[in-house]
């Protein structure tokens, strides 16, 4: 299964049962560099959808405490091949990137506090509606699709297109951008 996409760039393609897989293969790779800092690790954004068509991009998140360092991820991250983004704050959390060559991104980390709302509304909270309710995932979709057509070369433009439905669905203030 390849998956990867250019920076910057939109694809959104048909869901793939083997994206569960590969992030269930990071994950163990994942837990054996860092598992004794985190919290817990999910399989969010559309790839961990089943049904949901997403960009060819595992997005993880990742939950520390109030008292881990993120210098203390940063070394073991990167000799799995993660590359330092920085903090996003409240636009997704600290990001790491994995690529399969040079800006082509296969994977998105997000390290966020556990007793957070990115981890609890914005990762977990809206990857499980996602989940059980069909219609929500259909509009969501049809969003998706429509944004992914009109920007092709502007990632930015499409994840600010999808920015009011999450946040209007999980009832935040739409002038807050966030990540998904």
């Amino acid at each position: 299964m390849e998956i990867g996409l250019k920076k910057g760039t939109v694809r959104v393609v048909p869901w793939n049962p083997e994206w569960p897989i590969l992030f269930e293969q990071e994950r163990r790779r994942l837990v054996e560099k860092i598992g004794n800092f985190v919290l817990d690790i999910q399989h969010v954004g559309s790839t961990s959808v089943e049904g949901l068509s997403s960009k060819p991009v595992i997005d993880i998140a990742v939950a520390i405490g109030p008292n881990v360092e993120i210098t203390a991820l940063k070394r073991p991250l990167e000799s799995l091949g993660y590359i330092d983004r920085g903090d996003g704050g409240d636009n997704g959390g600290y990001l790491f990137v994995k690529e399969s060559m040079p800006l082509i991104r296969t994977h998105h980390l997000h390290i966020v506090e556990h007793s957070g709302r990115q981890w609890k509304d914005f990762y977990l909270g809206f990857r499980d509606l996602l989940r059980k309710d069909e219609k929500v995932r259909m509009q969501y979709e049809a969003l998706k699709l429509e944004l992914g057509e009109k920007y092709v070369d502007d990632r930015k433009k499409y994840t600010e297109g999808k920015h009011h439905f999450i946040r209007n669905l999980l009832g935040y203030d739409s002038s807050i951008v966030c990540k998904g």
